[in-house]
């Protein structure tokens, strides 16, 4: 770990390193005077120490620089001494405290969560809110998921590749676009990086992953959906639906497999306990049936709400994997069933009550590409450049996206997918 002005982080001490000398950085967490006993907790990155003092022990000019303002900070040098009372089983007596930047302004609520605070004071002052330690440990576990992701497709002999956050025309149809003014053109901020992705595929990398930024326009004002989100991304050539489902599936079991693994203080941060799922796949049709069967109303070819997609978690497991969606209901790159053009290759995984991720097969020929676009209510115009792709030969492919901010919401069981966008970007918010 970097440490520069520290010796340690408060993680890394415990009780076996009594009588060590040490420098610790952080901020007050809270001061605390009791009888003759001064208490000041410091919080790093890594965990709280307490630093304690005692009149006619300690000099009573320490005593008194210890009469800190919460969240200032500081720099304690001093000696670690092991405690049975100490909660840390250790406790650091001072030799010197130095208040490197005194406060200025005020502290908008308690970082220390006594008194709560609402969620949007908190995204207000997000500087703030993130030194509280359940507003860090999701973040901390997002880092976790973004590596597992990485990690496993780095292991498969993935290329990781960046495409364009801004385009021409819309990725994936509809109207749900950022205009942007793009020097003498109209242009839009990315829905998707799928059409690019898809050029990647067809320029022989075979099989590539992504973490990228994409945009929606959605006037959404509930806590499942962003403006700006980030989706972990793959594709892959010659291959179809129920190949990358297979990928997905071991996706998301690394993925919470690496939680577990690398996270559990932060789990129990937040109160969290957390399984290793074991994904499993059914059709539309299937969860159409038991859904209608447990007395859900739903038809034939209607999308899932909400509502569907909790009740499917409560039905068959905590991680479903539901394919082959009606053709009608899916983008317009999704190809459809060769059996039954009514449904198409496409998928979608239900984490835990809610879908985290979208994939498919994709269309790879370029006269049933034009018919698709067509059928949306697109012009095949703006899609010359994608649709010419296809004239070059291009193999069958298959890919799927997951919304990490959805997914780290799922595994960190936060009420608001705010909670996992670090500053997130909703209708009404546009700072900080």
């Amino acid at each position: 770990m970097i440490l520069m002005m520290r010796t340690n982080f408060v993680g890394e001490l415990n009780s076996t390193m009594d009588g060590k000398e040490v420098t610790l950085a952080g901020w007050v967490h809270e001061v605390r005077e009791l009888g003759k006993l001064t208490f000041l907790l410091l919080r790093d990155s890594t965990g709280i120490a307490q630093v304690i003092a005692k009149r006619g022990e300690t000099d009573e000019a320490l005593i008194k620089r210890m009469s800190l303002p919460k969240e200032s900070v500081i720099v304690v040098r001093g000696t670690v001494r092991a405690s049975k009372e100490a909660r840390a089983g250790f406790e650091i007596v001072p030799n010197s405290i130095e208040n490197v930047n005194p406060l200025s302004a005020g502290i908008p609520f308690e970082v220390t969560g006594k008194v709560p605070a609402e969620l949007d004071v908190r995204l207000n002052n997000r500087h703030i809110d993130l030194r509280r330690i359940p507003t860090a440990s999701v973040f901390r576990i997002e880092s976790t998921i973004l590596s597992a992701f990485r990690d496993t497709f780095i292991g498969k002999g993935f290329t990781e590749i960046r495409t364009p956050s801004i385009v021409a025309e819309a990725t994936e149809g509809g109207t749900d676009l950022f205009p942007v003014q793009y020097f003498e053109s109209k242009a839009y901020l990315a829905q998707s990086p799928q059409l690019y992705k898809q050029l990647a595929i067809i320029g022989g990398l075979d099989h590539v992953f992504i973490v990228t930024p994409v945009f929606r326009a959605e006037k959404s004002n509930d806590v499942y959906h962003l403006n700006e989100s980030t989706q972990m991304d793959i594709e892959v050539s010659f291959a179809d639906h129920n190949d990358v489902i297979a990928l997905l599936g071991e996706t998301a079991v690394n993925m919470v497999k690496s939680v577990i693994a690398k996270n559990k203080k932060e789990l129990d941060n937040l109160g969290v306990k957390l399984q290793v799922p074991k994904p499993i796949t059914i059709t539309y049709t299937d969860a159409v049936d038991r859904l209608s069967s447990s007395g859900h109303t739903i038809k034939p070819g209607e999308d899932f709400t909400r509502e569907h997609e909790r009740a499917i978690g409560e039905l068959f497991g905590e991680a479903v994997i539901v394919k082959e969606y009606p053709t009608a209901l899916r983008a317009f790159y999704s190809r459809p069933n060769d059996d039954n053009p009514e449904l198409s290759n496409s998928f979608d995984l239900i984490y835990k009550g809610m879908e985290v991720c979208s994939g498919a097969q994709r269309i790879h020929t370029p006269e049933m590409l034009i018919a698709a676009i067509k059928r949306k209510g697109l012009d095949p115009k703006g899609f010359e450049f994608y649709i010419n792709a296809f004239r070059c030969g291009a193999p069958p492919h298959a890919g799927w996206s997951i919304g990490l901010e959805r997914m780290a919401m799922q595994i960190t069981g936060s009420q608001n997918i705010r909670e996992a966008s670090m500053f997130p970007r909703d209708r009404k918010r546009l700072t900080p």
